[in-house]
């Protein structure tokens, strides 16, 4: 499901390449980080991250792959957020990420093994989602 956005589109970012040289190519980038880019282009819950992941870190505990998460967010390419109720102009029932999370809730957020796994609810209010900063989206991943 995805969610959508306050701009519009699935995710309300607009994605093109970026020519700046200075932006980091996607073979800079290991394929677990490229695939917490990809769900954070998604603004999918956190536990969608494990369906980009090549095993062994598909399905590894969170400890293995909260790292690979905070080098993203510590580069300032990755905002981690909840998933809020967002009620577009038509009125129908939508979604959008919070503003991104403190570091200190973030890392208890990132810390919780529940936010590794889809709910079973399937109620995605609460959860934790990724999403790219100005300057994450500039990446060209």
């Amino acid at each position: 499901m995805p969610i959508t956005s306050v701009n519009g589109g699935a995710c309300g970012h607009r994605h093109q390449p970026c020519d700046d040289p200075g932006v980091n190519a996607p073979e800079d980038l290991s394929a677990a980080e490229r695939a917490f880019m990809l769900n954070a282009f998604e603004i999918d819950i956190l536990p969608g991250v494990r369906g980009d992941l090549d095993e062994p870190l598909a399905s590894a505990p969170p400890g293995e792959l909260v790292p690979i998460l905070l080098s993203l967010i510590d580069r300032g390419w990755i905002d981690v957020c909840r998933v809020i109720p967002w009620t577009p102009p038509s009125g129908g029932a939508g979604f959008q990420p919070s503003p991104p999370l403190a570091r200190e809730e973030l890392l208890n957020a990132l810390a919780d093994a529940d936010n590794w796994e889809y709910p079973e609810s399937g109620d995605w209010i609460g959860c934790v989602t990724l999403t790219h900063t100005p300057e994450g989206r500039l990446i060209s991943w």
